[in-house]
């Protein structure tokens, strides 16, 4: 069956870094978009960033822009989030999202915490 699961969060300090993986199985990764979004308590889902199947766009939200970096590894059916600076703002759950470049299809991870206080 389908499964995106994330791991590498945890509590880190303000300007700490990070490093959040997503593994995928049970769909043709290299046929999906791949994003991260993450959710503060009291807030909507917001994207951060996101890598096409090929690699030839990379976006990210302006939150995050300089202090994230997304690497994709369709061999390895991986996707991670390496962020540095980070700062209390960024405490939230973070979730992996796969989306098909053709189709209507799209698959959530279960999410993972991530905690930036001092």
């Amino acid at each position: 069956q389908v499964q995106l699961v994330e791991s590498g969060g945890g509590l880190v300090e303000p300007g700490g870094s990070l490093r959040l993986s997503c593994t995928a199985s049970g769909f043709t990764f290299s046929t999906y978009t791949m994003s991260w979004y993450r959710q503060a308590p009291g807030k909507e889902r917001e994207f951060v960033a996101m890598e096409t199947s090929t690699g030839d766009i990379i976006t990210y939200a302006e939150s995050v822009k300089g202090r994230f970096t997304i690497f994709r590894d369709n061999a390895k059916n991986t996707v991670d989030l390496q962020m540095i600076s980070l700062r209390p703002e960024d405490t939230a759950m973070y979730y992996c999202h796969a989306g098909h470049e053709q189709r209507p299809v799209e698959y959530w991870g279960q999410g993972i915490q991530v905690t930036v206080s001092s």
